[in-house]
């Protein structure tokens, strides 16, 4: 797609951009939407029930067989140019996109979702946060559970919608997140917490607009590259005297919009699929009431701010207090946020970026939408350098103890370093992750005379044999953090902090159960380590990545992989879907070069 110039909605008080030249096909961030309670076509879904029970009675009810409908979906997935921010840039689109289109279902019900690859680089689909049980290979990441999809190939995942809750899809493949190449994922079941009207999706995400291989390419050297901006629901203006590079700049590119109704309580679904910014969101002149993280309904708490780290989900409800002729700003920020900063784009909590404030709006139901707000942004500090939530703050609906001794024990020290060709990687324990994409060792490792130690090294494995339960102390001697995420489980937060661990457990008899943690940095630039103690029950066996979800840490190697219950795998059937992407993978590199610079995930 070539640039072209806008056509224009004007009023006295906004010009803007068609969604068509912004964000091509996709529908997020205007008024057009609505979000149901259940989908489907059963009022009477348990989905559509407030669980007025007793909260004993919640887990049962909350897992309960229910009837179940594939959900069919298809992602058609190609290269080209849209303008989020107002700059004409290189994207990957679904279905003519940016973001992705949202899959819902709910609890129970089976995801078909049909992937194309119309574009010209290989890439590979995660369904962050799910469990995948009985189906580790269609977890969507290259060298694990599958061969990545070539260039025109299809491929089609199959799997359980097996939470309740807020999430995302994105690549796995060479940090094409930072092109656009994800979008949201809403599993609906009994709602544990009273509101009359469910927003949506809200996804905080910084903006490059150099294309993702080339961000990866100055990562490996060690430039530090800053986003350009930060978009909410793939929309923000853009300070067009930012641009440096020639790229064709249009400044009134226009704000994502919500919808609230006076006196109303909404649910919305805060998402950071963002490359590295921690985010703080806020709403003019009203309180945030959070009521669960990542897949977990905790306590209600009221703040007026929400922090949230690449990969983690918070779902918050939030009363319309205003008159029903108002509007306010919605608003989030890249770390950090404090006014006093002398350089408000620096970050000690990451890159940083060169417009670092996004906002949408919020129009209650008798607003002039042609209008803009005039409200004042929140004033907030945060509680811990590059933290999100205290752990304290933080306590399960549903109570959980963690195993009281835990059957095996890790610990990761986490660094970087130049390897031999001086480019800058990742170390866990002197190891440093890099994918071997024409092979799927959970394949490879259903046959009985295959062992995890047959795997190549650079898989960084780390098997946990026939253990019940692990405990994995996790240092970071860096002066960054690491937001860790763990496929195919929740773990139990036990502690973080900076220092050795001292054995104490925040809320020990309730831990935060979570899939993506914010690992804090190293206090004092790599002396004192920053550390997060976590553990996991090994009820899934398989081979699971655990990996920081900052993308330019992945690409340079900040991963490993938690393997355990063999003889379990051995009774797992390989999908006729993944030895078939395999055998088109392995034909497409015959005649194509594989440009791997990084780690590839």
């Amino acid at each position: 797609m070539k640039w072209s110039p806008f056509v224009l909605f004007t009023s006295a008080a906004i010009a803007i951009a068609p969604q068509s030249e912004t964000n091509g096909e996709s529908d997020l961030g205007t008024l057009d939407l609505t979000w149901r309670p259940c989908v489907g076509d059963n009022p009477n879904s348990v989905c559509n029930q407030l669980l007025d029970w007793a909260p004993d009675r919640w887990d049962d009810l909350l897992h309960e067989v229910k009837p179940s409908k594939e959900r069919h979906y298809t992602f058609d997935i190609t290269r080209g140019f849209l303008s989020p921010d107002g700059v004409n840039s290189s994207v990957i689109m679904v279905n003519g996109g940016f973001p992705g289109p949202t899959i819902e279902a709910n609890e129970g019900d089976t995801f078909v979702i049909e992937v194309n690859n119309n574009a010209n680089v290989p890439t590979s689909i995660h369904w962050h946060g799910l469990f995948q049980k009985q189906t580790p290979f269609m977890d969507g990441v290259p060298s694990i559970g599958q061969c990545p999809i070539p260039p025109g190939a299809s491929f089609t995942y199959r799997f359980k919608a097996d939470r309740v809750g807020t999430s995302w899809w994105h690549s796995h493949y060479q940090g094409q997140t930072v092109a656009g190449l994800f979008g949201p994922m809403i599993i609906h079941g009994p709602p544990l917490f009273r509101y009359d009207i469910d927003v949506g999706p809200v996804m905080l995400h910084d903006r490059w607009h150099i294309d993702y291989e080339d961000l990866n390419d100055e990562t490996l050297k060690a430039n530090p590259v800053q986003s350009d901006s930060n978009l909410i629901n793939g929309k923000m203006d853009y300070n067009c005297s930012l641009v440096t590079d020639g790229a064709a700049c249009f400044p009134d590119a226009g704000f994502s919009k919500f919808r609230f109704k006076s006196g109303k309580t909404h649910l919305l679904r805060l998402i950071n699929p963002g490359a590295d910014g921690l985010q703080h969101f806020t709403i003019d002149d009203h309180k945030l009431t959070v009521v669960s993280v990542d897949y977990t309904p905790i306590e209600p708490f009221e703040t007026d701010v929400v922090s949230l780290a690449p990969g983690q989900r918070t779902e918050v409800l939030v009363k319309a207090v205003g008159k029903p002729s108002d509007s306010y700003w919605l608003r989030s920020d890249i770390d950090p946020s404090n006014p006093q900063n002398s350089d408000p784009t620096a970050s000690v909590c990451g890159v940083g970026s060169r417009q670092p404030h996004a906002k949408a709006i919020v129009y209650y139901e008798k607003a002039d939408c042609k209008k803009y707000p005039t409200t004042q942004a929140t004033k907030y500090t945060t509680t811990a350098r590059c933290g999100t939530f205290p752990l304290d703050k933080t306590v399960p609906l549903i109570p959980e103890a963690p195993p009281t001794t835990p059957e095996t024990e890790v610990t990761v020290d986490m660094t970087i370093m130049a390897n031999a060709s001086g480019v800058f990687i990742w170390s866990l324990n002197n190891h440093t992750f890099r994918a071997n994409m024409n092979s799927a060792s959970l394949a490879q490792s259903t046959a009985p005379t295959f062992k995890f130690s047959d795997i190549d090294p650079l898989a960084n494995i780390y098997n946990l044999g026939s253990n019940k339960t692990a405990r994995i102390l996790l240092y970071n001697i860096f002066a960054a953090p690491h937001p860790m995420h763990l496929h195919g489980h929740d773990f139990y937060v036990l502690a973080d902090g900076a220092g050795v661990w001292d054995g104490t457990v925040t809320n020990a008899a309730n831990p935060i159960r979570r899939d993506t943690h914010q690992l804090l940095p190293s206090p004092d630039g790599g002396v004192t380590p920053g550390y997060t103690v976590i553990e996991m029950v090994l009820d899934n066996p398989g081979i699971w990545p655990l990996h920081c979800h900052v993308s330019q840490h992945l690409t340079g190697g900040m991963m490993l992989e938690v393997a355990y219950g063999k003889s379990t795998i051995e009774t797992y059937k390989v999908p006729a879907a993944i030895t078939d992407v395999c055998e088109e993978w392995n034909l497409w590199r015959m005649t194509n070069v594989v440009d791997q610079p990084d780690s590839g995930l």
